[in-house]
């Protein structure tokens, strides 16, 4: 599939770019089928080859979003622009909307949901700690027990009873 896109040139901070016709996949400053003109957004200069871009279009070559637009801003092609940039959160754009009555309830009642949902969150995340305090509680309680059969001397009776394998079954 080719496509008509920007490649860019110049040096830094000084862009320009060639227009040009190349394979989808293809990087855009790599080989290309043909050249079709320049853009320079400094100077907003732009050469175009309108006959060899309309050519190619009815070829079935696909425009990027940008050099659509820029297709259209120049008349080559009469058809609607397309949005290239991303709208805005639409948070923003309730904000700036007037709100009715039923619409505030619901807001109300979604940000009591998501306070509901980050307490239980929240305790959840305190569970663990006190699982850790009372796992470290009996590891304290094991250690002294293992002291203090250590402290206390074995008994004949248990000393006998380890030796016989008899005695344990």
């Amino acid at each position: 599939m080719l496509t008509i896109r920007l490649a860019r040139t110049g040096k830094r901070n000084t862009a320009q770019f060639k227009i040009m016709l190349q394979e989808r996949t293809v990087a855009p400053g790599g080989r290309h089928v043909e050249i079709l003109g320049s853009y320079n957004p400094h100077s907003k200069a732009v050469v175009l080859n309108a006959d060899r871009i309309k050519y190619w279009i009815e070829r079935g070559a696909f425009l990027s979003d940008t050099m659509h637009n820029l297709l259209v801003k120049n008349g080559v092609i009469s058809e609607k622009k397309r949005i290239v940039k991303l709208p805005k959160k639409a948070v923003v754009a309730e904000a700036e909307a007037p709100v009715s009555n039923q619409e505030s309830v619901s807001s109300e009642q979604e940000k009591e949901k998501k306070e509901d949902v980050l307490l239980e969150k929240a305790e959840e995340a305190v569970v663990p700690e006190k699982k850790e305090e009372a796992l470290a509680e009996k590891v304290e309680e094991v250690v002294a027990e293992k002291k203090e059969e250590i402290v206390t001397p074995k008994t004949e009776e248990a000393v006998v009873t380890e030796k016989t394998p008899e005695a344990k079954a």
